[in-house]
């Protein structure tokens, strides 16, 4: 209960002190078309100062994007373009949520929150070393890897399942090859 309240005693902070920060120097010159407010909030933002170089970069910026439309999300849900993307980021997505890994376990139920935990920080781990290696490996090379580090989790998931009854201590290796599962598929698909 205090994990989940963290979360809304943080967002109150932010509804509480945000009314106080200028919008985004970009947001004001692309989207609403607004160069002395955009020239406030930089001044606003980033101290006294000559920002020309960077207002320049945003008119230029702004002169490319000129014929291009912004496009709300039902539109982008209606431009058949962009299906195969969106299947494969909701297939992705939905794989991890529905696969039933947690349920696994076979575990005592006042484990249970600990293992929760456990997910959302091997969650957290896998965003914070994927997105400090991808540039160094690359897309495929991170996709080709977590694939197959996950399909070796997943046997030694299965022979760890299938020990659990000899072995009480199996049930908690079960749960790190979890744990090691999601870090494997927050770093590669």
């Amino acid at each position: 209960n205090v994990l989940l309240s963290f979360s809304g005693l943080v967002a109150l902070i932010q509804l509480l002190f945000l009314p106080f920060f200028p919008e985004s120097p970009p947001y004001l010159l692309l989207q609403k078309g607004d160069k002395a407010g955009c020239l406030k909030a930089m001044k606003q933002l980033w101290g006294e100062g000559n920002y020309h170089t960077e207002f320049e970069d945003l008119m230029k910026e702004k002169a490319i994007t000129k014929g291009t439309k912004i496009m709300n999300v039902l539109e982008v849900l209606r431009e058949p373009s962009v299906y195969p993307q969106l299947v494969t980021m909701i297939l992705l997505l939905l794989s991890l949520q529905l696969c039933g890994l947690s349920a696994t376990a076979n575990l005592q139920e006042s484990i249970i929150p600990y293992v929760s935990l456990g997910v959302s920080i091997s969650e957290l781990i896998s965003v914070i070393f994927c997105s400090s290696i991808i540039d160094r490996f690359g897309r495929r090379m991170l996709l080709c890897g977590g694939y197959l580090l996950m399909a070796l989790i997943l046997v030694l998931l299965e022979t760890s399942l299938l020990l659990s009854d000899q072995f009480l201590w199996m049930r908690y290796c079960s749960v790190v090859l979890i744990f090691l599962f999601i870090i494997a598929y927050g770093i590669g698909p």
